[in-house]
């Protein structure tokens, strides 16, 4: 099958440092591999999506000498393909919806861990209501060893999560009628044809999930790379939330080659963005190519 990579920005802000790793290693190991790279804009949940974010995105990654093989894929577009995802996943009795508020899961956890239990979704809807109101929907999980997803990952090896007792039945529709990232993304992914995915370590718990739900929708699970992430002063993850600051244009090759000396590429000779891109794919496919 023909190599199909994306990077998947939220239009949050612009983008920092950290996102340039991901957006690099993912770009890279869809060279490496002489495959396609696509971008697209994660704008699934709209509150949190800033104006004119999307457009700052795509100009910043262009003038970084990154350009998708595609036209751009936005999700606040798809919402056609959530719903019959949805539906699908509805009819096969995977799915319940469930009255919790916030504030009762949190509750629930709080407690959960006093008692050294699990901190997973504890199944609080899974036989009904009780008369209240429906507030999310949520993907049943299985139990027992069906629960425990295991896979390998290209930079961080062997990988497994109980989703029974580490995770629970997760949302797939928020109570605000917003479609969750967990569907969007695995239906997104499916669509695209998307076989190798590269992203940060900060989404490898979300992985077993989401090849969960690839089995239960019956699409193919991907090749997943998670990459470290970077990390502030603080040692907190590089984030807007953690005052990330927006990348400079005027000096795109000094962010490309930091960016590389993190996900352990020395390109620091290059002059050029041809150069960089040259020499930073060559290491890159000497350590994840074919």
């Amino acid at each position: 099958m023909t190599y199909r990579g994306r990077f998947a920005p939220s239009p949050t802000g612009p983008l920092h440092a950290g996102s340039l790793v991901s957006a690099l290693a993912s770009y890279l190991d869809a060279r490496a591999h002489g495959g396609r790279w696509i971008v697209r804009i994660e704008d699934v949940d709209a509150p949190r999506t800033v104006a004119g974010a999307a457009d700052d995105i795509l100009a910043t990654l262009a003038h970084f000498g990154m350009h998708s093989d595609e036209p751009p894929v936005w999700q606040s577009q798809r919402d056609d393909a959530y719903a019959q995802a949805f539906a699908q996943l509805q009819a096969a009795g995977l799915i319940y919806p469930c009255g919790c508020t916030r504030r009762e899961i949190a509750d629930s956890l709080v407690h959960a861990h006093a008692r050294h239990a699990t901190l997973a979704y504890p199944g609080t809807c899974r036989n009904g209501l009780n008369g209240r109101p429906a507030r999310a929907w949520r993907l049943r999980v299985p139990d027992g060893d069906a629960a425990c997803i295991a896979f390998v990952d290209r930079w961080q090896g062997p990988q497994s999560q109980d989703l029974a007792t580490e995770v629970g039945d997760f949302a797939l529709k928020r109570a605000d009628g917003l479609w969750a990232y967990q569907l969007a993304v695995v239906v997104d992914d499916a669509d695209a044809r998307i076989t190798h995915i590269v992203r940060g370590a900060d989404l490898l718990d979300s992985t077993a999930r989401q090849i969960y739900l690839q089995r239960c929708l019956g699409v193919p699970t991907p090749s997943y790379l998670h990459v470290p992430v970077l990390n502030n002063e603080a040692g907190e993850k590089l984030s807007k939330q953690t005052g990330a600051a927006p990348l400079e244009r005027n000096s795109p090759l000094d962010a490309l080659v930091q960016a590389a000396r993190h996900l352990g590429l020395d390109a620091s000779s290059a002059r050029t963005l041809d150069a960089f891109y040259a020499t930073a794919t060559a290491g890159w496919a000497r350590r994840f190519g074919r």
